[in-house]
């Protein structure tokens, strides 16, 4: 409250300052439709945000920024680097073992999505329905991502051994066999979808465990005083609210899927007859075994630039559907 004092010393009636009462067309008073003004963003939060930016900037932006660079170079990292334009690129679209490449990839992705993809939705449904065990089987499932990859993979080698291999022997006991399983060109990319599925399923299962386990139970106690079986319930209950979570799996399973490296490096190196090399394992080849560091950062670009899009295109046809 505020006093006014008249001049000549006279003693005037205090006044008050009135409030606000003027509205707009729906009653609403203006200063309740003043916004709260927008902090602005103070070096307090770019100091705190700076040791971030500068891990980032180092460790991801700028090997990010020098392998674009160093797709039209030549170099050999010790001398000074020679720019040659788009001449790694030209020499790159000539070489006929990168549409080899191209192919043996799609194939790769394609195998780990019928046959890996499903697995650890299924795995994630079955202990979930467990009463007992579950965490028993919790631990089984999630111990291949613990073990070191090139141990698991030295593992599988055994495994499919044409001679002494565990799955020839068990094979053997029924008459059938042996296989060869990494020596054949048809067989070889199935064997090396199913050792990455062994190795990577675990997590995937817990994360759809987690998914699971916020999923109402109100929904399959209606579903079952509807008379729901089990199939009704998972393809009307457990899927569609799993969906945000599967979009986002799938997206990340392709991009894991399109650099895989480490199956074919560890156990067919390729072969036979370049029949599993993968677009990583080209990079490789091109870098450390050709010496030729320009071409291999400019696949590298060009794998960036695909799964970019593909990642766009993707999120952008499956926005409406992930939401509604």
């Amino acid at each position: 409250m505020t006093i006014v004092q008249p001049a000549g010393g006279a003693t005037a009636p205090p006044q008050t300052e009135q409030p606000d009462t003027r509205t707009d067309g729906r009653g609403l008073g203006t200063a309740s439709l003043r916004r709260p003004r927008r902090r602005g963003f103070g070096l307090a939060s770019l100091l705190f945000l700076l040791p971030l930016l500068l891990l980032f900037g180092c460790f991801a932006w700028w090997p990010i920024g020098r392998s674009v660079i160093l797709g039209f170079q030549e170099t050999d990292l010790v001398n000074q680097p020679t720019w040659v334009g788009l001449d790694n690129f030209h020499f790159l679209f000539t070489d006929p073992l990168l549409w080899t490449t191209l192919r043996n990839t799609a194939w790769f992705v394609v195998l780990a999505l019928v046959i890996g993809f499903p697995v650890p939705i299924m795995l994630a449904m079955l202990v979930t329905e467990l009463r007992r065990l579950g965490g028993v089987f919790r631990v089984l499932i999630y111990l291949p991502v613990v073990v070191p990859p090139v141990v698991a993979l030295m593992l599988w080698r055994w495994f499919y051994d044409p001679d002494f291999g565990l799955f020839n022997q068990v094979l053997g006991y029924i008459g059938l066999g042996p296989y060869p399983w990494l020596q054949s060109a048809t067989s070889a990319m199935p064997s090396l979808v199913l050792a990455a599925t062994w190795a990577n399923a675990g997590s995937t299962t817990l994360i759809y465990m987690a998914a699971l386990s916020s999923v109402p139970a109100d929904l399959y106690e209606a579903a079952e005083l509807d008379g729901a079986s089990i199939r009704r319930r998972i393809w009307h209950v457990t899927l569609p609210q799993l969906r945000g979570v599967i979009l986002i799996m799938l997206l990340l399973q392709i991009i894991g899927t399109f650099q895989v490296f480490t199956e074919p490096f560890i156990l067919t190196d390729g072969g036979p007859e370049d029949s599993t090399v993968s677009i990583l394992l080209l990079i490789y080849r091109y870098a450390f075994l050709n010496g030729d560091y320009g071409t291999a950062a400019a696949l590298s670009v060009l794998l960036a630039l695909v799964l970019a899009v593909l990642s766009a295109v993707y999120l952008r046809l499956t926005r409406k559907w992930s939401t509604s």
